[in-house]
């Protein structure tokens, strides 16, 4: 993508990638508040500064290092069909409610916690961003740099948003097929089966992951067996 902060596709890849990471970021919030619940009040809060700067960093060179690989034959290909798949799983409700996040008692443990636990995270979000910013670098870094105090300063918001609104999760998750779509039909080791095809191709194949990923997790969510109340008397 060629840089032009006055065209719209630019401004529209920079909201993908920021919308991408408000909804995939959302339990980083969480993380952290348990990986610091343990500490003193002024502990804490260097210890949320320090785990989240460590983890954004960490974050920024993997989705940089995957965007700069996204252009190699086939590997847009795997990445859109990985990010069909974690689209479809945002539908599905977890499977247990907690997360398994040790209180560290010291600073530095509970930066270690924050910065590992974001890195085990965050695969969905780089595969994600890296996607959304059609290979532009300067589109990334952009876009990350735009989103990341968003996220540090609004993921509790976001939170309850998701659980009043599921509707945020659903287009979350249809934004997620959408860049997907996008991704698989720009793969170039499928350039030339796609010789000569229309210029909207790549806009179609998004629209129509989007519809099949918002309709494959509301199937499967339906199906999944509904949680039984067993009364002992």
């Amino acid at each position: 993508m060629e840089l032009d902060l006055t065209s719209p596709v630019f401004w529209l890849a920079v909201a993908q990638i920021i919308a991408i990471d408000v909804v995939l970021s959302g339990d980083n919030a969480v993380v952290i508040a348990l990986a610091c619940r343990n500490l003193s009040p002024e502990q804490r809060k260097k210890g949320i500064f320090w785990g989240v700067a460590g983890a954004v960093s960490l974050r920024v060179v993997l989705t940089t290092f995957a965007a700069l690989v996204m252009n190699l034959p086939w590997l847009k290909l795997v990445g859109g069909l990985l990010l069909l798949w974690i689209g479809i799983k945002l539908l599905l409700p977890e499977d247990d409610d907690g997360h398994d996040i040790d209180a560290a008692d010291h600073l530095w443990g509970a930066v270690k916690t924050i910065i590992v636990a974001d890195f085990v995270m965050s695969l969905d979000n780089v595969i994600g961003v890296a996607g959304a910013s059609h290979g532009s670098l300067f589109l990334l870094l952009f876009g990350l740099a735009v989103s990341i105090p968003l996220i540090v300063w609004s993921s509790q918001l976001i939170l309850k948003l998701m659980e009043r609104w599921p509707v945020v999760v659903t287009l979350g998750a249809a934004l997620l097929g959408f860049v997907a779509g996008e991704m698989i039909a720009a793969d170039p080791g499928l350039a030339p089966w796609l010789t000569g095809t229309p210029a909207w191709l790549p806009k179609a194949v998004g629209l129509l992951a989007a519809v099949l990923v918002v309709l494959a997790g509301k199937v499967l969510q339906a199906r999944r067996p509904a949680p039984v109340d067993i009364t002992v008397e």
